[in-house]
C-alpha cells in the first residue's frame, strides 16, 4: 500500500493543480471591483414587469440612474453594425418586428415600438448619454450578446464597438457575457477593464446545446483563456467550478433577483446583485 501511495499521491496533486489551473479567474485589484462592489444593478434598467415601462429603454435607464441603481443591459449590432441595446436575439418578443436584430437595419429598427410603447429600442450612444445626464456616475455592467454563428473577425469588431462606445462614459463600467471568446477578446483589448463570464446550470444550457457543450458553458471551461474576475450567476445552485471559482477570488455576482426572493441571503452571498421588479436599497 506505501509503494502505492507514492504514485497516487502525486498523481491526485499533478491532477488538481491542472483543474485549479484550467479554472482559475483572475484575480481582481481592490481598486477594479471597488465601484461595482455591494450594489443593486437595475436589471434592463428599472422596468416594469408589464412593459409600461418596457426593459432596456430609456426610461428605464433614466428612471434607475435617478433613483441611484447601477444598471445590467445588453448591447448587441443590428445589420448595419449600429449597437443597440436589445437582449434577445430575435426581434418578436418585444416588437411587432420578426427575425433576428442582426439582421435588420438600424433605421428599421428604431420604428418598431417595443411592447406597444412610445419607445424603440436605444442606441447604446443615447443609453450613455440618458444615463450620463442624471450626474449619478452611475455604474454599468454591460452584457454583449454573441451568438454561436459569429465568427472571430465578427465578434472583433462587436468587442472594439462596445468599448469605443464606452470610451467618454465618466462613470465606472465593467463587460460580461455569455460567450467565453467575447471575455477573452475584453482580456486582450482592454485588460484594465473589468470582465465577467456569466454562466447559467447545465440543466439550463441542455435546453437549446448538447451535452458536451452544456457542460462547457456551465462550468466555465474557458477561464483557461478568459480569465475572468467575475463570475455572474444565475439562481440554480452553484456547481463545483463556480465554487472553485469564488474560492480562488472572483468576485461573485447574482442574476436575477426577484421580489419573492430572500435579498438579504442573496446579498450576504454576492458581491453584487442584479435585481428587477422590486426596490431594493442601492447599496448593502
Amino acid at each position: 500500500m506505501p509503494c502505492v501511495l507514492l504514485y497516487i499521491l502525486p498523481t491526485a496533486a499533478v491532477l488538481a493543480a491542472l483543474v485549479v489551473f484550467w479554472f482559475a479567474p483572475a484575480r481582481p485589484t481592490k481598486a477594479l471591483c471597488a465601484p461595482f462592489l455591494r450594489r443593486n444593478y437595475a436589471h434592463r434598467g428599472l422596468f416594469s414587469e408589464d412593459q409600461a415601462v418596457p426593459e432596456n429603454s430609456l426610461p428605464a435607464f433614466t428612471a434607475a440612474a435617478r433613483a441611484g441603481y447601477g444598471i445590467e443591459l445588453d448591447v448587441q449590432f443590428t445589420a448595419d453594425r449600429k449597437l443597440v441595446v436589445f437582449h434577445d436575439d430575435t426581434l418578436d418578443r418585444m416588437t411587432p418586428g420578426h427575425g433576428y436584430v442582426q439582421d435588420i437595419p438600424w433605421e428599421a429598427m428604431q420604428k418598431l415600438p417595443l411592447k406597444g410603447t412610445p419607445y424603440s429600442a436605444p442606441l447604446f450612444s443615447q443609453m450613455l448619454a440618458a444615463v450620463a445626464a442624471e450626474g449619478k456616475n452611475t455604474p454599468l455592467i454591460v452584457e454583449i450578446k454573441s451568438r454561436h454563428t459569429h465568427a472571430g473577425a465578427y465578434l472583433d469588431a462587436l468587442c472594439c464597438a462596445v468599448l469605443a462606445a464606452l470610451e467618454n462614459y465618466p462613470g465606472p463600467y465593467c463587460i460580461e457575457s455569455f460567450d467565453p471568446r467575447v471575455v477573452l477578446r475584453i482580456r486582450r483589448m482592454a485588460p484594465n477593464v473589468l470582465r465577467g463570464q456569466l454562466a447559467d446550470s447545465y440543466r439550463e444550457y441542455r435546453k437549446t446545446s448538447r451535452p458536451l457543450h452544456a457542460f462547457a458553458l456551465s462550468h466555465c471551461v474557458g477561464n483557461v483563456a478568459a480569465r475572468p474576475q467575475f463570475i455572474a450567476w444565475g439562481p440554480a445552485p452553484r456547481n463545483w467550478a463556480v465554487r472553485l471559482c469564488a474560492a480562488l477570488g472572483a468576485m461573485m455576482v447574482y442574476w436575477t433577483a426577484l421580489p419573492e426572493d430572500d435579498a438579504a441571503r442573496l446579498q450576504a452571498r454576492h458581491d453584487a446583485v442584479i435585481f428587477q421588479w422590486y426596490a431594493p436599497p442601492t447599496r448593502y
